[in-house]
């Protein structure tokens, strides 16, 4: 029992760090599993739920810290009928999130098993990996010293929000591209500033995660043992603590500095994997 919960322990340091930096939380949790197994000390059913719903504790960070980015329902005696009691911006602004959802809802629903089936393996995290890597670094230095063209949330349009959507379902198919970096990277490409790209990121995840875990707990079903309740409990609880500091941190960061370390990061990681299970092991 105290094993598997350091085990989960473990996996919600991982969940809470690679959720936010744009270097996959799903390829490292894939990677992860290969070395500190807590599939084998469960179940094969119960650790693929419990890798989506672990991001439960992650997104929550996102919630506390952006609330009043987010929650939309106020009592604001300044402003006259409904603006009163809803603000119209932050209304707006789930309205373009929602569209940014459609490509990889779509395709998550339809071909979710198909995908693991064919993609979760570490081989092709790690292609992933290193071809994103290689993205970051060619993005950013071709949008040196350029200035964005969309510089607030106001300024994404519904069309915008549409194309970042598209380049977050390519995450959503493949593993190791990380959902973050895919939305962010695609986000620089169209002119979005990396503060902006960053924020939308974060809030697009809400949605996103919410309805990824709820279709897993459906797949699994609610009965959970004790000891399962309580490995999911601590996974939670720590990717939600981890995360709160990790995206502190990188809301800082980016402002001083651009992602190409990250895509060096990408990079290396993605060639050591390669190495280990091709030449190591």
């Amino acid at each position: 029992m105290l094993l598997k919960l350091f085990v989960s322990f473990l996996f919600g340091i991982v969940e809470g760090i690679t959720e936010w930096l744009p270097v996959s939380s799903t390829g490292h949790m894939i990677l992860f599993n290969q070395f500190i197994s807590l599939e084998k000390l469960t179940s094969k059913n119960f650790y693929s739920m419990f890798e989506v719903v672990i991001q439960l504790g992650a997104i929550m960070a996102v919630v506390v810290i952006f609330w009043h980015q987010i929650w939309p329902f106020r009592n604001n005696k300044k402003k006259q009928g409904a603006e009163r009691y809803v603000n119209m911006d932050i209304i707006r602004l789930w309205i373009k999130i929602l569209i940014a959802c459609v490509p990889a809802a779509i395709v998550g629903v339809l071909f979710d098993e198909l995908f693991e089936k064919l993609f979760y393996n570490p081989v092709c995290v790690a292609i992933a990996l290193i071809v994103f890597g290689v993205a970051f670094i060619v993005v950013e230095n071709n949008h040196k010293n350029m200035r964005p063209r969309i510089s607030s949330l106001e300024e994404i349009t519904p069309k915008t929000a549409l194309m970042i959507g598209i380049f977050q379902l390519i995450a959503a198919i493949f593993p190791g591209t990380s959902r973050s970096g895919s939305t962010i990277v695609g986000s620089l490409m169209i002119g979005v500033s990396r503060t902006v790209a960053a924020e939308f990121t974060f809030f697009l995840a809400i949605p996103v995660m919410f309805g990824a875990s709820l279709l897993k707990i459906a797949k699994f079903g609610l009965a959970f043992t004790s000891t399962e309740a309580a490995i999911l409990a601590v996974g939670c609880i720590v990717a939600f603590v981890t995360s709160m500091l990790i995206i502190k941190f990188l809301m800082n960061y980016i402002k001083k500095h651009d992602f190409k370390v990250f895509g060096w990061y990408r990079i290396i990681l993605g060639i050591l994997v390669l190495l280990y299970f091709y030449v190591i092991k």
